[in-house]
């Protein structure tokens, strides 16, 4: 019986026994039956916890055991066990590859996966690495029926790097605004209302951090202005996002332009409605600095 049996068990109220066992268990005729409860939100899919902390070396012996090229890719059967004794996590459920323990389910899973102790259930693992100077690797497990629908593929792999993680997040929030400007209702509206110069200000995120890393501050605080006009539309009568603001703050700080940096901090708390201006941070920052 896979996962999503157990689940839809668990959503009737009926009890459950375990399919599979790695080690199996006797069952005491006097033990009552195990009742399974679970929260509604866990996934078929899930990202494996702790491939590149806890479970590293396990990861990079599987890596070689498997011959696994550079950017390399593998997919195989699995096994979740449940670890009363783990010191960290006493409701934790490790996943065993090849008998070496190479990660753990996230640790809301693991506390609502009907799966008791000394029980085995048989799963598809997915690892992803770049072997460079360190290894950076991602794995999930699928917990569904039937053959995986992975996120990833081998030809479409999570992203590794820093810089794929910033390019990556980029492209998510352009997708999404994209996505939700071809739409209706109030959500299209909303997102419409951010933009400025045809950008939302959701996408201007990552591109003010790679200017700020490049140490291109003007160029960034162009763009933290084009963002803040932007949060100021969306938010209506309600307070705009304010990191844009720090943002500005922070660049303005470093080029040493303090009446600039005390301006931006005042049009956020002027925009701000009077009940959430006192103890927010723009308050907090604003009040040292003239307190200087």
């Amino acid at each position: 019986m896979g996962i999503v049996s157990w689940l839809r068990q668990a959503i009737g109220g009926s009890s459950a026994s375990v399919a599979e066992q790695k080690d199996p268990v006797e069952q005491k005729p006097d033990q009552p039956p195990f009742t399974v409860r679970i929260s509604m939100h866990l996934n078929a899919c899930l990202e494996v916890a702790g491939t590149t902390t806890f479970a590293k070396d396990a990861v990079v012996a599987l890596a070689d055991r498997k011959q696994l090229a550079e950017r390399g890719y593998f997919e195989g059967p699995a096994l979740l066990q449940r670890e009363p004794e783990n010191p960290v996590d006493p409701q934790a459920v490790a996943l065993f590859v090849d008998g070496e323990k190479v990660g753990c389910l996230p640790s809301y899973a693991g506390k609502d996966l009907p799966l008791p102790a000394g029980a085995s259930e048989p799963v598809r693992y997915q690892l992803h690495v770049l072997r460079d100077q360190k290894l950076l690797a991602k794995a999930y497990v699928w917990l569904g029926e039937g053959e995986p629908a992975w996120q990833f593929t081998a030809q479409n792999p999570p992203a590794l790097t820093s810089r794929e993680r910033i390019n990556s997040s980029h492209t998510e929030n352009s997708s999404m605004v994209r996505e939700a400007l071809q739409g209706a209702g109030e959500r299209a509206q909303q997102f419409k209302r951010g933009m400025v110069d045809g950008f939302h200000y959701l996408e201007l995120v990552e591109p003010i951090k790679q200017l700020k890393r490049e140490g291109r501050h003007e160029e960034a605080l162009v763009l933290c202005y084009k963002a803040i006009e932007g949060a100021e539309g969306d938010a209506g009568r309600d307070a705009p996002a304010p990191a844009y603001t720090e943002q500005a703050a922070i660049i303005h700080r470093k080029l040493g332009q303090k009446e600039e940096e005390i301006a931006v901090l005042k049009r956020w708390l002027a925009r701000c409605p009077k009940a959430h201006r006192a103890g927010s941070s723009i308050a907090e920052r604003l009040g040292k600095l003239e307190a200087k």
